[in-house]
């Protein structure tokens, strides 16, 4: 058994459910302590956040990830235990078997392995994990990133591991993501008997062209680096649940997912202008959990895309899709950031998987762009 399944393997035992880190991060300390890595254990709330450092000197190249997974799903559904790391046909099962345990694996014995053949590199390696990824995010990198700027500790280059490919390891990697920016929508109109129309005002009813016109537009082309902004309703709730009662309010959940093709103000005064065109009484509030991000081109990009062709014999890809990740912490602080990982189809769904052959793979990978960059 390789040295990154049989790590995987123990990750996976332990059911750390978002915001829970089941005793990863000691466990992950541990190893890098003894690796010469110092070590900050930084809690923040319920999350638990570690950030270790071998190095004092530039450049900082940090690995990035997260020891939270989402929810099982129906325990009855899956075909093994999943929190039991099961070898079935050339894959392993369980949560977070791709999404993002075994990049952390991956990332961990690299780091064994560099360190091992070069114990006197230059530079330094970090490593920042937090296990509050899939769930708010409000505790978890960004609060470490928070703590990195007010000591003026510079991350000059940053692999992130999520999943990350497609069909096979390395042949897509994410230089960027998208802009997520939510909207809650609340349609007032007046409540009554379905019976006497004359005497109400269905919000239901005055809605209907005005999200179908969100529905349709087009909000911009996209760009090199974007597909086009898209618009999504996620959420819609009305009535008291009687089916002879007008209701008096309509509450919409609706997401744009965005480039740089446009600004949030855009999009805002877009939307509201909508509304108005279609004489609504409303109320409109915006959350914005993720502004988009790009490292168009820098050293890492290309030090990754060498060895991934090298490792692979593949020529990789370059995207931005996808949905959020914690990458958005970290680009703003000036860093390079790719994110780079396994194969993302099993992600976060019952009997999820990855193929054991794509573990020593991704490992290669990530031991020889540490050899690369240091």
């Amino acid at each position: 058994m390789s040295a990154t399944l049989a790590l995987l393997k123990s990750f996976i035992a332990r059911p750390s459910l978002t915001p829970e880190d089941a005793g990863c991060q000691t466990f992950i300390a541990a190893r890098l302590a003894k690796l010469g890595f110092n070590i900050e254990h930084l809690p923040f709330g319920h999350v638990k956040n570690l950030w270790a450092r071998r190095g004092t000197t530039a450049p900082l190249i940090v690995f990035a990830g997260h020891t939270d997974v989402v929810p099982t799903g129906p325990l009855d559904e899956w075909h093994s235990d999943p929190f039991t790391p099961t070898e079935r046909d050339g894959n392993l099962y369980g949560r977070g078997a791709t999404d993002m345990k075994s990049g952390l694996a991956a990332m961990i014995v690299a780091a064994e392995n560099f360190v091992h053949a070069h114990p006197h590199h230059t530079g330094s390696i970090g490593f920042l994990i937090t296990s509050d990824e899939e769930g708010s995010g409000s505790d978890g990198t960004v609060k470490v990133i928070e703590t990195l700027v007010k000591r003026n500790e510079k991350i000059d280059y940053c692999i992130v591991g999520e999943a990350s490919s497609d069909q096979h390891v390395g042949d897509t990697i994410r230089i960027g993501r998208r802009g997520s920016l939510h909207g809650t929508l609340t349609v007032y109109g007046q409540q009554g008997h379905v019976a006497f129309p004359e005497k109400v005002r269905n919000p239901i009813h005055l809605s209907a062209a005005a999200l179908a016109e969100l529905a349709n537009t087009q909000w911009d082309l996209g760009n090199a680096f974007f597909p086009p902004t898209t618009f999504q309703i996620s959420n819609l709730h009305a009535g008291t649940g009687a089916p002879n009662v007008v209701p008096g309010t309509l509450d919409v959940l609706f997401n744009f997912r965005f480039g740089t093709a446009s600004t949030i103000a855009q999009l805002q005064q877009q939307t509201k202008a909508i509304l108005t065109k279609h004489q609504l009484d409303y109320n409109l509030a915006w959350h914005c959990n993720a502004y988009p991000f790009l490292t168009e081109q820098g050293k890492l990009i290309q030090v990754v895309e060498n060895v991934i062709r090298d490792v692979t014999g593949r020529i990789t890809q370059r995207s931005t899709a996808g949905g959020t990740s914690d990458a958005r912490f970290i680009a703003p602080t000036g860093a390079e950031v790719v994110e780079i990982g396994p194969c993302n189809a099993s992600a976060h769904k019952i009997n999820e998987h990855i193929r054991i052959a794509d573990l020593d793979i991704l490992q290669e990978i990530y031991q020889r762009v540490l050899k690369e960059m240091l």
